[in-house]
């Protein structure tokens, strides 16, 4: 079974800096997808970045500019760095990976992170 831990959630003013970090239980290349979702309080999930495994990224107009979605392969490892953090971020930030297996799709999520942007 594949687990997703993420980390680096916290408090940060606005116009901060931060970075979120999900580790997978396995290889990442074994991912067809991998990227970052967030649900603020009485809001529903949104996408916020995503990254195909030919690097291929996505992100949501709301972050583009101050997000950036990359991997390590040798740590099994999915970031995000967040500059120039805003109110509207704060949300619980959750790691997502897509795994396709002869056409067989399996979704992955962790547990989520919380980011809250206050001053």
């Amino acid at each position: 079974q594949v687990q997703l831990v993420e980390s680096g959630g916290g408090l940060v003013q606005p116009g901060g800096s931060l970075r979120l970090s999900c580790a997978a239980s396995g290889s990442i290349s074994s991912f067809y997808t991998m990227g970052w979702y967030r649900q603020a309080q009485g809001k529903q999930r949104e996408l916020v970045a995503t990254i195909v495994s030919g690097g291929l990224t996505n992100y949501a107009d709301s972050v583009k500019g101050r997000f950036t979605i990359s991997t390590d392969n040798t740590k099994n490892t999915v970031y995000l760095q967040m500059n120039s953090l805003k109110p509207e971020d704060t949300a619980v930030y959750y790691c997502y990976a897509l795994r396709v297996v002869a056409g067989l799709h399996s979704d992955y999520w962790g547990q989520g992170t919380q980011v809250t942007v206050s001053s």
